[in-house]
């Protein structure tokens, strides 16, 4: 069934931090500045905003795990006395998911009259030590049948499903190749791009460090310091705004939990992908022909191809060979990651899809701009239980 408020919810501002790594600010900083740049964006006082939502938890694989308020974690109630409007807000949204869980409610807590204008935040920080070490000297539940064999982190996981795929399909890290250095090439078009000014050969890929064969270290995204903010409204309100707003469409959550024993499964991760796109066509009233250009989450490369598959651009199998042929190229058939994806702008956790989606369809991705580019697909995480989707349209 269509949304009953299908363009009716709009993205009116988008605002981030500097990216940096191992920053000298503190990560309350880095926030406050990301959310300022968004009411700026879209020309609001700040005293107009009276919800504020976030995922504000670091992942809990390494690191330090958002125990220090302001320093490694920035709560909404925190962020409110930051920004010293604490007493008027009206409505806030915390989620264990990724942040994208937070624009769903966000969305729908505007569209509930709860409230009229929300920022989601999304703020992250280079944690101390290896960034995936596992620092305990017990492992419970299901840490103690992988951690003993170094599989208690995500690039370890995402290869598992990235060798499967070239067995299953033929390929090998060469068809890859293609797409990644056109993916950095789009980052040197993104000014937020921590990668920006870092251009990257073919041979460079090929010849990257093994992290968890066959993943490389340039297939991972690069944690960062650093924050980025959007501002939500109604369509009506955000036309008075400063900035032409993005439209929401659309938007799916998957529910589906693999059941291989393992975090990462490549059928298990198709199907919720697939989950997520019946969803997301049925909700918006759209179709993949509709689509100008899609913000695949990449926080690792395989993700890209599993996304292309499951929302149906690809038949299983043919994604690689998409790539490869260059049909995700700025000037290709469906132009994929048009800032460089969190690959080339860095961890911040599907902010980097979301962001760029709506910069897309509101004339605002200056040097990586898709001509009249009219809808734009967002997807985040991995295809599993909470990742999402978003379809955001251009006004008028």
């Amino acid at each position: 069934m269509m949304w009953p408020f299908r363009n009716r919810i709009a993205v009116a501002g988008v605002g981030y931090s500097r990216i940096e790594r191992r920053s000298g600010r503190t990560l309350a900083a880095l926030t406050v500045e990301a959310c300022r740049a968004a009411l700026d964006d879209a020309g609001l006082a700040l005293r107009e905003v009276d919800g504020i939502a976030t995922s504000p938890s670091m992942p809990r694989y390494g690191g330090r795990k958002g125990v220090d308020e302001g320093v490694d974690v920035v709560t909404p109630h925190y962020l409110a006395e930051l920004l010293g409007i604490a007493p008027g807000i009206h409505w806030t949204g915390t989620t264990n998911a990724m942040v994208t869980q937070s624009v769903i409610d966000g969305a729908l807590a505007i569209a509930a009259g709860l409230c009229r204008h929300v920022l989601v935040y999304r703020a992250l920080h280079v944690p101390d030590g290896r960034y995936v070490n596992f620092d305990h000297s017990h492992a419970a539940g299901a840490d103690q049948f992988l951690a003993p064999y170094g599989f208690s982190m995500p690039p370890a996981w995402i290869a598992t499903v990235m060798r499967r795929y070239f067995e299953l399909y033929g390929y090998n890290r060469a068809d890859f190749a293609r797409y990644i250095t056109d993916n950095r090439a789009n980052a040197q078009r993104n000014p937020n791009a921590w990668w920006r000014g870092k251009p990257m050969t073919m041979a460079d890929y090929l010849g990257a460090r093994m992290i968890a064969d066959p993943v490389s270290i340039l297939d991972c995204d690069l944690p960062v310091d650093g924050s980025c903010a959007l501002l939500l409204t109604t369509t009506e309100r955000a036309r008075h705004l400063r900035r032409k707003p993005a439209l929401l469409s659309g938007f799916a959550a998957s529910t589906h939990n693999g059941t291989a024993g393992v975090p990462m499964a490549l059928e298990q991760m198709q199907e919720g992908g697939r989950q997520v796109a019946r969803r997301l066509w049925e909700m918006s009233g759209l179709a993949v022909s509709d689509i100008d250009c899609a913000q695949l989450y990449d926080g690792f490369s395989m993700l890209v191809v599993t996304w292309l598959e499951a929302m149906g651009f690809c038949e299983a199998g043919e994604g690689m060979a998409f790539l490869r042929d260059g049909h995700g190229a700025l000037d290709g058939r469906l132009p994929v990651n048009t800032g460089g994806g969190a690959l080339g702008e860095g961890r911040l956790h599907g902010m980097t899809q979301l962001a760029e989606a709506v910069m897309q369809v509101s004339d605002r991705a200056e040097g990586r701009q898709i001509a009249g580019a009219k809808h734009a697909l967002a997807t985040i995480s991995n295809g599993l239980s909470k990742a999402t989707a978003f379809i955001f349209t251009r006004d008028g």
